[in-house]
């Protein structure tokens, strides 16, 4: 759900107007030392970047409180900068949980390639077969948009969060919303283009996804999740939440309003309207344990996990590309594999690197935070899947 960060923005100042609450960051609070947890893995210099980037993230960059955790076959290291609470001034917790937006879409992809595995679901199978007459209307035809497309976004479908007004779920975040009302939402207005001639992301084709993934199994989308994932690799920080509380230790979530307005806490809020496009929450820890278990091949079939990693250009000047609900982006000598998201209160990104090396990076602050702060999410990601890389430069 990243690129609807600016179009919420903007509505906040809106919700503060109409009386939800906010609160100043105090003084000094986006520079408290930082911490660190290290497994002492001899990447020192690596490990200064990080700590340098965690920094400017929590003071030139404006977020609160910020985290990276580091791991490899031999351990894992922790860095925390800033305050998980802009009024007590409380530390980021290591072991803190958080929203992960559009990194959920991750857990979707291996769910839906896990049943196509089973010979339940066909890739290059019409959505229609699945989900007969649900896809309809201003050139939007589920006869002529297969299962590949919604999880490589090159369905042409558009995205309900372009048509659903962010004052409104700002100012009334705990309101439940059906996936199928946010599809019929998006599906009123025509489609970006013809299906398999483009790339465009949209969450409307992971809201299918899930609704998909129900109908072939006879259960909800969160039991598949939790069963064929979360429980197999013990996730034990990992959910896919009804309620609007956040378990377990864990920052509040911020968003900023505007430009001297105090941030505003949204800490609590309604996961559906994210559902199986970007509901999820998680912790550094379960993140990097699902990525090194999902490239070692431990969740999918050889034959899936290869369809899954087949990737075309997303028209970015950075060289990403997008294969089934995962991402690669170039890295020195490589690349890597993950995922970015942003949901209401956090700013997150995940990676890992086929040799067992994997990151995670989060943030307290979104909407509202600068292309500054994501971009030294992102590099906070690069730095830490660099390290031991000959040819790594930051």
């Amino acid at each position: 759900m990243k690129r609807k960060r600016a179009a919420l923005a903007g509505a906040l100042t809106l919700a503060v107007a109409i009386g939800v609450g906010g609160a100043a960051l105090p003084a000094g609070a986006v520079a408290k030392t930082t911490a660190v947890e290290s497994a002492g893995h001899g990447f020192a210099t690596e490990q200064a970047r990080l700590q340098e980037i965690l920094q400017r993230l929590t003071t030139v960059d404006g977020a609160p409180g910020a985290l990276v955790e580091v791991r490899d076959r031999r351990g894992s290291t922790v860095l925390t900068s800033g305050v998980a609470d802009v009024k007590s001034q409380a530390p980021v917790n290591r072991d803190s949980r958080f929203r992960i937006g559009s990194m959920t879409k991750m857990f979707t992809a291996t769910t839906m390639l896990q049943l196509v595995g089973e010979h339940r679901v066909r890739l290059d199978a019409p959505v229609e077969r699945y989900l007969p007459g649900v896809v309809r209307g201003h050139g939007n035809d589920g006869r002529k948009i297969t299962v590949r497309q919604l999880l490589q976004h090159t369905s042409g479908l558009p995205d309900f969060l372009d048509h659903l007004k962010p004052q409104e779920v700002v100012a009334d975040p705990l309101v439940r919303y059906d996936p199928r009302d946010l599809v019929d939402m998006a599906l009123k207005y025509p489609r970006v283009f013809e299906p398999g001639t483009d790339w465009d992301y949209s969450n409307t084709n992971y809201l299918l996804a899930g609704l998909i993934i129900e109908k072939v199994t006879g259960h909800t989308y969160a039991r598949e999740v939790r069963e064929r994932i979360i429980e197999p690799l013990h996730l034990r920080e990992t959910s896919v939440p009804r309620g609007s509380a956040i378990p377990g230790p864990h920052p509040r979530g911020y968003a900023q309003p505007g430009q001297d307005v105090p941030l505003l806490d949204i800490t609590e809020v309604d996961p559906s309207v994210g559902g199986a496009a970007g509901g999820m929450i998680s912790s550094g820890t379960d993140l990097n344990r699902f990525l090194g278990a999902l490239l070692r091949g431990d969740l999918l079939h050889p034959a899936e996990l290869r369809e899954m990693m087949k990737t075309r250009d997303t028209g970015n000047e950075d060289g990403r590309a997008y294969g089934l609900g995962l991402e690669s982006r170039p890295l020195p000598g490589g690349l890597y594999w993950g995922h970015a998201g942003d949901f209401l209160g956090f700013e997150t990104m995940a990676g890992a690197t086929v040799d067992g090396r994997r990151a995670t990076v989060m943030v307290n602050l979104g909407p509202g935070g600068s292309d500054a702060q994501s971009d030294d999410i992102e590099a906070a990601v690069r730095t830490a899947l660099s390290a031991g890389r000959p040819s790594a430069r930051q």
